[in-house]
This record gives C-alpha cells, sequence and structure tokens, in this order.
C-alpha cells in the first residue's frame, strides 16, 4: 500500500484483539489521512490490484471525517483502471461515499463496477483533499469480485393537461381522474401532473384557492395514488397561517404524504399575488429510489436542481407551468438524473441522464409513461461514469456572494 502527499497519510492503526476475539472490530486495520494545516492537501492511500476485464468488483469502505466542511469534495474513494504496462485503460469510476451508515455511526461507501476491456490492475484510492484542517480514517476496506448490480427498472409517468372551463380547484381535480387511470392501465409507479393545477384556469386569486397541506387537494390526491398504487406529484398553492407557499407534494402508493417542496425562485408575478419562498431542498427515500422536486421557474436556476442531485436523488419531478425545455434538459444532464416536467405552456416531457426527451407530449391531454433503469450508469467519452464523478470534481454548493 503507497501512501502518497501532499496531506500527511497517517500510519496505519492496526488495534490489538482483546483475548480469544478475532481481527475483527476491535480488532481491524484504520488507515487515517490528516491535512495538518496544508493549504491544498492531496494526501491518499493507494493499492494496486490484478482484475480481469468484463468482471464485476465490489469496493467497499466505511468512513469518518473531522473538521471537513465538504465531504463530496474532500472525500474520495476511486478507482483508476491500468493496463499490463502501466497506462491508463479507462477512465477513473468514483465511489459513492453516502451510503448507509453502520450501527456505531460511520459511514459507508460502497459500489459495484465493470473492469474495462484492456484492463490488468484496479489502483484502488483513498483520499482527503482541499481541507487545510480536515482529517479522515478509514476501516472495512473491501475489494472482491462480484455479481453484475441488480436492473432497477421504474415507470416514468407525466400529464399534460391544462386544466380549463373549472369553476373550483375540485372541478380542476377531477379532469385528472380519467388521465390517472390511463397512467394506472400503463402500469405507472411514479406520476407528475402539472404546477398549482388547483388555481390553472379558475380566474382567482392565489388567496382564494390556497388551502393547508394536508387538505381537501392533497385528500383527492392521496385517494388517487391509493387507488393506483403508484406515487403522485403535483403543486398547490398552499396557506400556512399567514403565509402563501408555492407547495410540491408527494403521495405514496398508499396515499400518504411522502412529502413537500416549497417552491424557492419565485418569479415577480408570484410575489406580486403574495406568494413566498420556501428554503429547504428535501429528498425522499422511497421504494423506487430518492425523490426530490421542484416548481417552474427553479429550472432557470442551476442551482436548486444541484442541491437535489447532491443529496442522491435518482429523479427529480418537475411540474411547471411554462419555460425554456433546453434549461430542464441541462438539470437532467449536470446532475445525471431523470427530470420529469409536466407542464401547460412546456411540452411536458421525461429527460434522461443524457438530457435527451425519451418521451414527449404532442397533444392536450396525453399521458407519456416509459420504462427506465435507473441502475444503469452513462459513461460520457472521456469522462467516465459523470454520475459519480461530479461531486469530487463540481464547484462548492452556494459559495458566498461578494
Amino acid at each position: 500500500t503507497e501512501r502518497v502527499g501532499p496531506g500527511k497519510p497517517g500510519a496505519a492503526e492496526k488495534p490489538t484483539p482483546g483475548p480469544g476475539k478475532p481481527s475483527g472490530a476491535e480488532g481491524q486495520c484504520i488507515l487515517g489521512i490528516a491535512a495538518q494545516g496544508h493549504p491544498a492537501p492531496d494526501g491518499r492511500w493507494i493499492r494496486r490490484v490484478p482484475v480481469q476485464p468484463g468482471k464485476f468488483y465490489r469496493f467497499q469502505a466505511d468512513w469518518q471525517a473531522k473538521d471537513v466542511s465538504s465531504p463530496v469534495r474532500s472525500v474520495v474513494m476511486r478507482i483508476g483502471w491500468e493496463d499490463q504496462q502501466g497506462q491508463r485503460s479507462a477512465a477513473p469510476e468514483y465511489i459513492p461515499i453516502f451510503g448507509p451508515k453502520t450501527s456505531d455511526g460511520w459511514q459507508r461507501a460502497v459500489g459495484i463496477v465493470q473492469a474495462p476491456e484492456k484492463t490488468a490492475v484496479a489502483r484502488l484510492e483513498l483520499h482527503l483533499r482541499w481541507t487545510s484542517e480536515g482529517q479522515v480514517r478509514w476501516r472495512n476496506i473491501q475489494f472482491a469480485e462480484s455479481a453484475p448490480p441488480q436492473p432497477k427498472k421504474v415507470r416514468l409517468a407525466v400529464v399534460h393537461h391544462r386544466p380549463r372551463g373549472g369553476k373550483t380547484p375540485q372541478d380542476n381535480l377531477r379532469q385528472f381522474t380519467p388521465l390517472l387511470e390511463e397512467a394506472a392501465r400503463q402500469k405507472a409507479d411514479i406520476v407528475c401532473l402539472g404546477e398549482v393545477i388547483t388555481y390553472c384556469g379558475l380566474g382567482k386569486k392565489v388567496a382564494e384557492v390556497a388551502e393547508p397541506i394536508p387538505g381537501p387537494s392533497t385528500q383527492f390526491l392521496a385517494e388517487q395514488a391509493r387507488k393506483h398504487q403508484f406515487y403522485l406529484a403535483t403543486s398547490i398553492y398552499e396557506q400556512k397561517g399567514n403565509l402563501i407557499y408555492n407547495t410540491a407534494v408527494l403521495l405514496g402508493r398508499d396515499g400518504t404524504l411522502v412529502g413537500t417542496y416549497r417552491k424557492v425562485c419565485i418569479p415577480q408575478e408570484e410575489i406580486d399575488g403574495g406568494v413566498t419562498p420556501g428554503e429547504q431542498y428535501p429528498v425522499f427515500d422511497t421504494d423506487l429510489g430518492r425523490v426530490g422536486m421542484m416548481i417552474c421557474w427553479d429550472v432557470h436556476f442551476p442551482e436548486i436542481a444541484r442541491a437535489l442531485a447532491a443529496q442522491g436523488a435518482d429523479i427529480i419531478l418537475l411540474p411547471i407551468w411554462g419555460g425554456n425545455e433546453t434549461l430542464a434538459q441541462a438539470r437532467a444532464i449536470e446532475n445525471q438524473v431523470f427530470l420529469l416536467a409536466s407542464g401547460y405552456d412546456f411540452r411536458s416531457a421525461i429527460y434522461d441522464r443524457r438530457g435527451q426527451a425519451i418521451a414527449r407530449a404532442e397533444k392536450e391531454s396525453q399521458v407519456l409513461v416509459v420504462e427506465v433503469d435507473l441502475a444503469e450508469k452513462v459513461y460520457w467519452p472521456w469522462l467516465g461514469n459523470w454520475r459519480t464523478r461530479i461531486w469530487p470534481e463540481a464547484p462548492p454548493l452556494f459559495p458566498p456572494r461578494r
């Protein structure tokens, strides 16, 4: 095992097992790295392991960091691929560092990778970098041949429908009933509807349709989600005390309220209508994967989608009135997520991690359903798997402004 600086890898810790105890939890080897005041360290532990092209391998380690402000940039677990001559044979693989936590509070990083063609050696690397006072410890480091990762097929759906002719929020909601039935007929797992569906087309003021969450509209949506056994998302105007928010709701297969997101980027037109911006960027665990939401004007600002993707969002739902389709594509590409956009003056579409519209509405009241594999990796020329490479190389989230 090599130790490389700057940044100082500490000596490997090898606790002595107690009497009669194996070299396990109490006696495992721990590798540490400490920055020790260096302004821009990049210390690493390296070990080279022979591999066979085409076979799959599991790389796993537990880690703890101290005084590290941005672990996704500073704590790096990477595999470099080398041919028999020791030259690079393919782009490196980055292992996602935020997996499940262990029972004693360590963070687990784990990934299954396939050795590329013409590869003879995997160069396993554990890094600490770009933190002047931070330190990291690694344990339970494993690299072994593995079965291929299992596919994770999910059926994504958007509904392209502008409510018309209604007089009440419930009138608008009822217009979606046959469209949701069609989504269920096509075996959708998750469905995205448009923005503020209980306001669109009614000719009312925002305050006249705002309601609490949970409330009558979320109850209707919950019944639909429960009936069809899919996740269902849209946005409505939420009344919370004296404040009004444009709030996206995610209902679960059983009709429970999985979570809400309050629109952060508010255009002047909504500000004039009394809408308050939200402040949080929640991501929700589901049986499909991690799901985030943003609303309409949010798509014009890269920070919102980036904040969701940084928390591991696999899917981003976008109820939208109208906007720039190119920006929706960009949010999908730059964050390597599936993006479901359901709009009125925006052609509803489902974008994949390449930014391609794999389904796009061509007419009113259309239901689009496509099956994707969330476990599939997208490899870009020269870059490799961009989804895992983004975070160690991206700028810090929300840098301070002058």
